[in-house]
């Protein structure tokens, strides 16, 4: 059955950057949606930027700039991140828009008609020079239990504490530095205590369908312990929508975030209307109406279970609107074992990760860590530094490259008949089991069944040894069918991979000429005669200097400690972990994690090599001129035995007798990928006498900040000997 699905992650707050433990959600979320599609499902994945509250507001009239022009540049910076980690959103929105102030005035209105808003008077500190109401983290004070200075208004940092500002001594004001006052002001709530609030809830969280088994088991002890009604609005000044009818209110943040997956669908479906010419309205309703039969699901962090599985389905049921399908929860990520650290170098930004390593490698290893439950995951750079060169490279990419070769060069590109597909049977009998694990988000076990195929696969290669078969006189068949065998392997482990690595899949389909995978290609084979093209390096090898480099950069980065109210202002977006009583302080973001303060990511300007170091110091032609550069062809690449990094290549250069260089390329390039293509080489280099021998000139290839080597290639016609000039 064509299922129809719509699935959401957490809103990223539009105050600070994308980091590692954000991403978790991410990756987690986007393999799921990908394997859906992959499945044949409609499934749609959109999210947006969370964009209300007083942190908004305080750092745009920090930077001299409106709230709308912060958010709009930050909006362009997630999108980037986003983007660079392969997160394919369906939409990728705000939450300041006509669709979710629409709709968060749609449910207010109805829950209110419901009798199920209450206005009550709360008393607040105030601050007399800024003229508003405090957010707790905007309040600072000495700890009334330990003494410590300088605590924020919720709890105390020394001593772990937790209270409520008006029990801190000497408060103060993280804004102004104002003595705050208290002063009262009529709040809105939404009265989660309804007794038809909690009825329902108790039936909705009983559905096991609704909420993973321990979420289901902390959220009733909430139940248990009583739940209190959520103050939904906020007074001005605020950056946020106004209550429809109570000027000077705002709704609090935490109302209008989850409403705006509702915007970001809503304007989805405007342009699928544009696309189908089906009403959009009608689009809408058919996954958000009250009896709607699809499929809606919300990715987020166990810190925010609270808002997403108690206040959040109270409101759509008694707005009219249909509930979640499920709710899955996430734990955190630690680095190293420890929480994500500025001062260790581990709290790691996207932009920053970008630059010193590919994303999807990344991807690899989260979802090798991640499975349906809500338990907290690690990241050991050390073993993630292994784990991606064993699995990724030693293993699966090993299968083509030590294969492609062959086919192209002795066989014109085309592929043999199979007399012998019991193994690639075996494989393709793992697609069922394997799929099961995606749609359980058991992706740690999934990936551990796909790496127990590649070894499978890998053992046929090196049992069958086609470099051997390539020798040997009267085996071209065999060598010919046992390189066919191996890319139809390769072509099944890339499928079951595609969601957790889409970009290599898609460069894979390129390589071996076939549309895009989907699921069901799983119970086909390539057949005899289909044409490949000719292999390109798929993934290089993480050096564990990149990862040295990326953690010393972080270090680097690690800013000055900022002003009180620049502090307070990154900090009130931090999330924690749920408790009985939740309510966030103003600005509590629906980040998955938590975001460490003060640093927002650079990035470079300037083009796609703006972060590869400045250019050396001007030569003359004369100093070119005493270069010797010529073509030179790969008339044999092998390794070295004890060599880590070089590959030993012989190159004719047009002489009598080629010539033996030693390439530190080992880590991009796979020796029979490399025979026969055409590179450039310094050839009037002095000998350099090595370990392995005499190295009698030097290949030019290409690096910077960017994880890859790449070797320089001439164009087509160029001919060994010919001088660059």
């Amino acid at each position: 059955m064509k299922r129809k699905i719509l699935v959401t992650s957490a809103l990223p707050y539009a105050n600070g950057s994308i980091h590692l433990g954000h991403l978790v959600e991410y990756i987690q979320t986007d393999i799921w949606v990908r394997f859906q599609k992959m499945q044949g499902h409609d499934c749609h994945y959109v999210c947006a930027d969370d964009t209300h509250g007083t942190p908004i507001m305080l750092r745009a009239q920090a930077e001299g700039i409106t709230p709308e022009a912060l958010i709009e540049r930050v909006w362009h910076e997630h999108k980037a991140d986003f983007d660079g980690f392969h997160i394919e959103f369906d939409n990728f929105y705000s939450t300041n828009t006509p669709e979710t102030r629409h709709y968060a005035d749609d449910i207010y209105l109805k829950l209110k008609a419901a009798g199920l808003i209450e206005v009550r008077s709360v008393e607040q500190y105030y601050d007399p020079v800024k003229e508003m109401f405090l957010p707790d983290r905007f309040i600072k004070g000495e700890c009334p239990k330990c003494h410590a200075k300088d605590q924020y208004g919720d709890s105390c940092e020394a001593c772990g504490t937790t209270y409520s500002p008006t029990d801190l001594i000497e408060p103060y004001s993280a804004v102004s530095g104002a003595k705050p006052v208290r002063k009262a002001s009529d709040h809105y709530f939404f009265r989660l205590s309804d007794p038809r609030c909690r009825d329902f809830l108790k039936r909705w969280i009983a559905d096991p369908r609704h909420v993973q088994p321990e979420a289901a088991n902390k959220l009733n002890e909430w139940l248990e312990s009583g739940l209190s009604d959520w103050d939904i609005s906020r007074d001005a000044p605020y950056f946020g929508f106004e209550i429809p009818d109570a000027p000077g209110k705002y709704y609090y943040v935490w109302l209008d975030a989850p409403i705006g997956y509702m915007g970001s669908f809503r304007n989805f479906c405007d342009k699928l209307s544009t696309k189908n010419g089906q009403p959009a309205e009608t689009i809408f309703n058919e996954y958000w109406g009250k009896d709607s039969s699809t499929e809606v699901y919300h990715f987020i962090g166990k810190d925010i279970l609270y808002f997403h599985a108690l206040f959040w389905p109270a409101e759509l049921e008694h707005a009219g609107y249909r509930t979640p399908t499920g709710v899955f929860a996430h734990g955190f990520l630690t680095v190293n074992g420890q929480k994500m650290s500025k001062s260790r170098g581990t709290f790691i930004t996207a932009a920053s990760y970008r630059k010193h390593l590919n994303p999807e490698q990344l991807r690899y290893y989260f979802a090798a860590k991640l499975n349906s439950s809500i338990e907290d995951i690690d990241l050991s750079l050390e073993d993630f530094t292994a784990r991606v060169n064993s699995d990724l490279i030693g293993k699966y990419v090993n299968i083509a490259s030590r294969s492609a070769g062959f086919i192209t060069k002795r066989f014109d590109g085309k592929l043999a008949p199979i007399s012998e597909p019991a193994l690639l049977q075996q494989l393709q009998a793992a697609a069922q089991d394997i799929a099961a694990q995606y749609e359980a988000r058991e992706y740690g076990k999934a990936l551990r069944d796909i790496m127990r195929l590649t070894d499978l696969a890998n053992q046929y290669v090196d049992e069958n040894k086609p470099w051997e078969l390539a020798k040997q006189e009267g085996m071209e068949a065999r060598l010919h069918e046992v390189c066919s065998a191996s890319l139809n392997l390769f072509r099944l482990l890339t499928l079951y991979l595609k969601p957790v690595l889409p970009k290599l899949a898609a460069n894979v389909e390129a390589f071996l000429n076939i549309p895009p995978l989907s699921w069901q290609d799983a119970q086909k084979l390539l057949p005899a005669g289909h044409a490949i093209n000719a292999y390109q390096h798929l993934m290089t090898r993480i050096d564990p200097k990149q990862v040295e480099s990326m953690i010393e950069e972080n270090k680097a980065s690690l800013a000055s400690a900022p002003s009180p109210v620049r502090h307070a202002e990154k900090q009130v977006h931090e999330t924690k972990a749920a408790s009985p009583s939740p309510q966030p302080s103003d600005g509590t973001t629906s980040h998955s994690t938590k975001p460490a303060s003060g640093q927002v990511a650079g990035y470079p300007q300037g083009g796609e090599g703006a972060s590869v170091g400045a250019v050396a110091p001007l030569i003359s032609i004369d100093d070119f001129s005493k270069i010797d550069l010529r073509i030179a062809k790969i008339v044999n690449a092998e390794h070295l035995e004890g060599a880590d990094k070089l590959l030993k290549l012989t190159l004719d250069i047009g002489e009598e007798k080629p010539r033996t260089v030693f390439a530190g390329i080992k880590s991009a390039y796979a020796p029979e990928s490399l025979i026969g293509r055409h590179t450039i080489m310094v050839a009037n280099l002095a000998p350099r006498k090595m370990k392995f021998g005499l190295s009698e000139g030097m290949v030019l290839a290409a690096s910077g900040s960017e994880p890859g080597l790449f070797i320089l290639s001439p164009d087509e016609g160029a001919k060994p000997g010919m001088r660059v000039k």
